[in-house]
C-alpha cells in the first residue's frame, strides 16, 4: 500500500482531478498507475506496473483503456524509453531502497563493488548451492551478498534464521551455517525473540512482493538502474549473469 501511494504521488500531483474513470477500476484490480505521457492520435497515454512488470495503458476517446503494446506503420514497439523512465527505473529505485533497508546478513567484502540481494532459508538446498557458486567472486573481493533470511521452507527453518540474525556476528554465523549445510548447519534457536520473529514476517512479506514465492530469490542492479531477478538457483550463463564477470 505503502508502494503503491508513492509510486502515484507524480501522478496525482500533475493530473489531480483528470484521472479517466476506467484507471480506477483498473487500480481496483491491482494496477498502479505511474505517470500519464503524451501519446497523440487521439489517445491518452498512462505509465503503469502490474506486480514489478511496466506497461502502458491507453484512454480512447470515448473511455476505454486498452492494455498493451503500441507499434508504428513498420511494426516496431514504441513508448518503451518512455516506459522505462516513468515506470520501469521508479519501480527499480523503489524496490532497490526496499532491499537496502532490510535487515540482511552480509556474505563477503563490504566494499565490493557489485552488489546483489538474496532471499536465503537457511533450510534451502538451492540457496546452498548458490552459496557455493558465488565464493569465486566472493572470495576475489568482486561482489558482496546480502543474505534477507526467511523462514519458510520447514518447522525449524525460522529458528536456524533466527540464529544466525541474532548472533554477535550474523556474518560469521551464516558462514559457519553454509559450511555445516550437509551436517544440518546451524542449531536453531527455541525461544525466537519478538523483534526477530517481526523481521522474519517483515522479510517474506518483502520477498512476496517482489514476485518470488520461494528460495532463492535473487536481484541485482544493472549500470542503467534496472533490475534484474533470478528465482531460484542462476543456471549456466545466468550465473555469470548475476555475479558478474569472473
Amino acid at each position: 500500500m505503502i508502494a503503491s501511494l508513492l509510486l502515484m504521488g507524480s501522478f496525482c500531483r500533475a493530473q489531480a482531478g483528470e484521472q479517466p474513470q476506467v484507471l480506477t477500476a483498473l487500480q481496483a484490480q491491482g494496477l498502479t498507475i505511474m505517470d500519464e505521457f503524451e501519446v497523440g492520435g487521439g489517445l491518452r497515454g498512462f505509465a503503469a506496473a502490474s506486480a514489478d512488470r511496466p506497461m502502458a495503458v491507453y484512454i480512447t476517446s470515448d473511455g476505454h483503456a486498452i492494455v498493451g503494446t503500441r507499434l508504428n506503420s513498420q511494426g516496431e514497439t514504441v513508448d518503451q524509453a518512455i516506459l522505462h523512465q516513468l515506470a520501469s527505473k521508479p519501480l527499480s529505485d523503489m524496490q532497490w531502497a526496499q532491499l537496502e533497508a532490510a535487515n540482511s546478513v552480509l556474505d563477503g567484502q563490504a566494499d565490493a563493488p557489485r552488489i546483489l540481494y538474496t532471499f536465503t532459508d537457511p533450510n534451502c538446498p538451492y540457496c546452498h548451492s548458490f552459496w557455493e557458486a558465488a565464493r569465486p567472486w566472493v572470495d576475489a573481493g568482486k561482489v558482496q551478498i546480502h543474505h534477507i533470511m526467511v523462514g519458510i521452507i520447514k518447522q525449524d527453518s525460522a529458528g536456524k534464521a533466527a540464529a544466525i540474525l541474532s548472533a554477535a556476528d550474523p556474518s560469521a554465523a551464516l558462514l559457519e551455517h553454509e559450511q555445516n549445510h550437509a551436517k544440518g548447519g546451524i542449531a536453531a534457536s527455541q525461544d525466537i525473540p519478538a523483534d526477530i520473529l517481526q523481521t522474519l514476517s517483515d522479510n517474506k512479506q518483502l520477498m512476496l512482493s517482489m514476485g518470488f514465492r520461494g528460495t532463492p530469490g535473487i536481484v541485482v542492479r544493472g549500470p542503467d538502474g534496472i533490475l534484474t531477478k533470478f528465482s531460484g538457483m542462476p543456471q549456466g550463463n545466468q550465473l555469470e549473469e548475476a555475479l558478474g564477470p569472473r
